[in-house]
C-alpha cells in the first residue's frame, strides 16, 4: 500500500515541476486563489507595518474603499464605458486593417517586396509621438482617438500576420496544388485557416497594447475616460486612486482575455481537442 502512496505523490510533484507541463483544472484554480492571497497577505502586511510609506504604497482597504469615491464623484462606470468603447473600436479597426494588408503582403513577393521592410521599421516608432499626427489628420475628438490606438496595434499585429502565414506548413500548399487548387482555393482553404488558428492567440495578446496608449490619447480634448481619471488621480497625488484605477483597467482586461479565448474556442474548437 505504501509504495502506490509514495508513487502517486511522486506523480503529483512530477505534474507540480514538469516543465511546460498541464495541470488539471481543479488544481489551476486552487493554486491560483493561493497564489492571490499570498499576494495579498504580503501587501496587507507590508502597509500594515508601515514597511513602505503610505504615499507610495497604500493599503488595499483604502484602494477597495476609494472605489466608492470614484463611482459617486468621478463617474468611474460612465468612464470606464467610455474608455473600454475607444479601445473596442480600435481593436475592430486594427485587425480589419492588419488582415487586408498583410494577408497580401504575406502571399505575394511582389507586394511584399514593395511594402514589407517599410510596414516592419513602423516598430521602431514611438507611438504617442504620432499624436500630432493624427490630430492634424483626423482633428481631436474621438474618431481620431480610435485611429491612434488602432495604428498602436496594427504596427505589431501585421509581421505577426505575415509571420503567421508563412509558417503555414508547405506540405497543405503542396496537396492542394496536386489536387488542382486554384489560387484563391489555397488561399481559402488554406492559408486563411491555417493562420487564423494561430494569429487569433496573437491578436488576443497585441489588442491589450492599445491599454497602454489609452492615458496619452485620453488626454487629447479629455472626453472622459479611465485614462483622464488615472491622470487627474496622479496629479492630486492620490496614490489610492491610481492603485484602484489600475485594478479597475487589469479586471477589463482579463475580462477581455476570457471572452476572446470563449470567442477562440468557439471558431477554433479544433485546437482544443
Amino acid at each position: 500500500m505504501l509504495p502506490h502512496i509514495l508513487t502517486g505523490h511522486k506523480m503529483k510533484l512530477y505534474e507540480f515541476f514538469n516543465l511546460r507541463g498541464q495541470l488539471d483544472k481543479k488544481t489551476d484554480t486552487v493554486l491560483g486563489v493561493a497564489g492571490f492571497v499570498a499576494l495579498l497577505s504580503v501587501w496587507i502586511i507590508i502597509t500594515h507595518f508601515n514597511m513602505v510609506p503610505p504615499k507610495i504604497l497604500p493599503s488595499p482597504f483604502k484602494v477597495l474603499m476609494v472605489l466608492g469615491e470614484l463611482h459617486t464623484k468621478d463617474a468611474l462606470v460612465r468612464n470606464t464605458f467610455y474608455s473600454v468603447s475607444l479601445n473596442f473600436l480600435g481593436y475592430l479597426e486594427a485587425i480589419i486593417l492588419s488582415l487586408l494588408i498583410g494577408f497580401p503582403m504575406a502571399l505575394f513577393p511582389c507586394v511584399r517586396s514593395l511594402f514589407c521592410r517599410y510596414i516592419n521599421a513602423f516598430r521602431f516608432i514611438p507611438i504617442p509621438a504620432t499624436t500630432g499626427i493624427f490630430i492634424a489628420w483626423f482633428g481631436i475628438y474621438s474618431p481620431m482617438k480610435v485611429h491612434f490606438l488602432a495604428f498602436g496595434i496594427m504596427v505589431y499585429l501585421i509581421p505577426t500576420i505575415i509571420q503567421r502565414i508563412e509558417e503555414v506548413d508547405k506540405i497543405y500548399d503542396q496537396t492542394a496544388l496536386t489536387l488542382g487548387s486554384s489560387m484563391w482555393q489555397r488561399i481559402f482553404h488554406v492559408f486563411i485557416p491555417g493562420a487564423l488558428s494561430k494569429l487569433s492567440d496573437d491578436i488576443r495578446v497585441l489588442t491589450a497594447i492599445s491599454w497602454t496608449y489609452i492615458i496619452v490619447v485620453e488626454m487629447i480634448n479629455a472626453q472622459g475616460g479611465i485614462g483622464v481619471l488615472y491622470w487627474l488621480a496622479n496629479r492630486q497625488v492620490r496614490v489610492e486612486k491610481v492603485f484602484a484605477i489600475l485594478a479597475v483597467i487589469m479586471l477589463i482586461g482579463v475580462i477581455q482575455d476570457r471572452i476572446f479565448q470563449r470567442l477562440d474556442k468557439m471558431f477554433f474548437k479544433h485546437k482544443y481537442l
